[in-house]
């Protein structure tokens, strides 16, 4: 059974002008992809097997990333069900001289565990071990479905 902190991680992107829209900052389409990559690489950690996208609900964008800025991404799992992963994400903007950090974008996703031949495969409960995993799960519980 794996914790909340250890399926926790966080993937950076220096935004290029390639990675841009018109408007010189990320182009929501490639961070809802790093969303994603990160978000699949928590749900495979905690399950131990193949992690699928099945859902995405709630996927905020508050504030633009610049070109030249770094983007955060930070994911973690906090829930789970037969062959599901709940797995909460947030993206913030960082200037990479300063480490300064203001959160753009926030979303919560579902990933199923499959096997080779992509059928579900169960997987464990999620260990709620230290205060900091039950705040960080009461936090992705309570941003759910929220306005």
């Amino acid at each position: 059974m794996a914790s909340i902190s250890e399926t926790h991680m966080e993937n950076r992107e220096r935004i290029q002008p390639n990675d841009t829209n018109n408007y010189g900052s990320a182009h929501g389409g490639n961070i809802m992809h790093w969303m994603d990559e990160i978000g699949a690489m928590s749900a495979m950690r905690h399950a131990g097997d193949t992690c699928v996208t099945a859902h995405v609900s709630d996927l905020d964008f508050r504030r633009p990333v610049p070109q030249g800025d770094t983007c955060v991404i930070s994911a973690y799992a906090y829930a789970t069900g037969e062959s599901s992963i709940r797995v909460r994400i947030q993206a913030f903007h960082e200037n990479p001289r300063t480490g300064e950090r203001e959160q753009t974008t926030d979303a919560y996703f579902v990933f199923v565990a499959v096997d080779e031949e992509g059928t579900p495969v169960a997987v464990p409960d999620l260990d709620v071990e230290t205060d900091e995993c039950e705040t960080l799960r009461n936090a992705a519980l309570s941003g759910e479905n929220s306005d």
